[in-house]
């Protein structure tokens, strides 16, 4: 899975934005036959799902052009949005470009409390506009939410917003404090609140008729096997929570990130240099990245992640440990687990 950058240019000024992105314009980002060259690269070897996120990707006028592109050469394209942007006609427009699933980020239960997190009043409304328009067009739509302080108490009201709006999934992103969110670090939850929620979401999975999933919160992973014997009966949307992961954090392993200007990092918020796509070939810095490679060596992660019975299926936050240690092989700081002896039979 990659999620591409393709913009840094947004029309939202959202208070969490690892990016810091604003109206731009922004210098160095990839012209359209350059964007084309690096899907023909990344298909030459792999057929991963392609996130074309932002900023906001819909700024690009190419947006179209690059989603079909990726979809003739067999990719799985996606698209992350703040929805305010889409009409009937853009949302047509991205069925036809073969993109097969959106995202739209809902980080409050209410027009006031959205609005406020997203920095831009009417965000609200034009997001469940463009939900509209996409239900319209026949466009598979899920909602991502950023927990936060602010929000940690709208959580299931967002949740049930998901449901009634008809997403195909809900996404859960427990803050990572990088970029603009730098600023808002104290509205990270407390380690405690932090697992109390992931208890909470796992819950509901067991019931839900969408599908959920955890993102930037590999422990939850760890709990969904803690408690597999707790779980007698198949889920009611037939799916394992698991289903498109291979553990928790899966940065550097199974998902990369390539910014507006081609970096390549292990995921958005880790925010290392990997390797440039300008000079190298993609194919090759993922083969050969020193970072990646670390990053796949799990007997090389340190504290009591290291000797985690469950590190396999979580891995801790990497980016969480590097902007809190300054160093990404570090124990995930927010983790209340304390690991028993290193169990490997545990881990499979």
């Amino acid at each position: 899975m990659i999620a591409w950058e393709v913009t840094r240019r947004c029309n939202l000024s959202c208070l969490h934005c690892r990016a810091s992105s604003e109206h731009g314009p922004y210098e160095g980002e990839f012209t359209t036959s350059q964007c084309f060259k690096l899907l023909d690269d990344i298909a030459a070897f792999s057929k991963p799902v392609i996130i074309l996120t932002g900023g906001e990707p819909y700024l690009r006028d190419d947006i179209f052009e690059i989603a079909s592109y990726g979809d003739q050469k067999g990719l799985r394209m996606a698209l992350a949005t703040n929805g305010t942007l889409v009409t009937d006609e853009i949302a047509e427009k991205t069925r036809e470009s073969g993109i097969k699933r959106v995202s739209i980020s809902i980080d409050g239960s209410s027009a006031e409390n959205h609005d406020a997190f997203r920095g831009v009043p009417g965000a609200f409304d034009g997001s469940m506009a463009g939900i509209k328009a996409f239900k319209k067009a026949g466009v598979e739509f899920q909602i991502n939410t950023t927990i936060t302080r602010l929000n940690l108490g709208q959580i299931e009201d967002i949740f049930k917003l998901a449901i009634d709006l008809g997403a195909a999934a809900h996404h859960i992103f427990l803050l990572v404090p990088t970029g603009r969110a730098r600023e808002m670090a104290d509205q990270e939850i407390s380690p405690e609140d932090y697992e109390k929620t992931l208890e909470w979401f796992y819950e509901q999975s067991l019931t839900c008729p969408i599908q959920l999933k955890a993102t930037c919160a590999p422990q939850y992973y760890r709990i969904f096997h803690q408690r597999k014997r707790d779980r007698k009966k198949k889920l009611k949307n037939m799916e394992d929570p698991l289903h498109s992961m291979t553990r928790g954090c899966m940065g550097g392993s199974s998902f990369c990130f390539i910014s507006n200007t081609g970096q390549v990092q292990p995921c958005g918020f880790l925010e290392i240099d990997c390797g440039q796509l300008k000079e190298a070939n993609f194919e090759d810095i993922w083969n050969n990245s020193p970072v990646f490679h670390d990053l796949r060596d799990l007997g090389s992660y340190k504290g009591k992640c290291g000797r985690c019975e469950y590190i396999k299926v979580c891995g801790g936050c990497r980016a969480r440990a590097y902007e809190i240690t300054g160093d990404y092989l570090a124990e995930e700081p927010f983790c209340v687990y304390e690991p028993a002896a290193r169990n490997p039979k545990l881990c499979k």
